[in-house]
Order: C-alpha cells, then structure tokens, then sequence
C-alpha cells in the first residue's frame, strides 16, 4: 500500500519516487505525489530524513528534507534580515 497524505482540503495523495538524469548526467531521486496510485513508482513509507509540508495556496503536499535546528536557524536569520 503506497503512502498516503490527506491534504487539508481532503484530497488524498500517493507518494511516488524515480530516478531522473539531470544536466551534466547528475542523477538524482526526485519525491513526488499523485492522486492515483503508479504500482511502479509508489512508495510505501516516507523515506528517513524526510518530512512532508503542504502548499497553503494550492493545498499540494510536497517532500522535503527535515532542517537540522542549525540550518533553521540561519534561514529565520536571513529572513529577519530582509
């Protein structure tokens, strides 16, 4: 059963991960969700280190690396310097 996330409008998304080739022939595991379920890319948990967020505009969750108290640190330092 793929990993599912409920979004605050309560649409249902499945998480779903694929290797992609990226100029200079980096390649790179890219996280994404759909609505229906693609046995061939569809994960079963989320992966270690990962956390998923929610768009507020669009509602669309989205996966992103968990920040370490260090990193949020300097992100909230270089926003209250703006």
């Amino acid at each position: 059963m793929a990993y599912e996330y409920t979004n605050s409008k309560g649409q249902t998304y499945y998480l779903h991960s694929k290797e992609v080739t990226l100029k200079g022939n980096l390649n790179m595991r890219i996280y994404y969700f759909k609505k229906e379920v693609d046995d061939e890319f569809a994960l079963d948990e989320l992966p270690e280190g990962r956390e998923v967020i929610e768009n507020q505009r669009t509602g669309l969750p989205l996966v992103r690396r968990i920040r370490s108290a260090e990193e949020q640190a300097e992100i909230d330092k270089k926003k209250a310097a703006k």
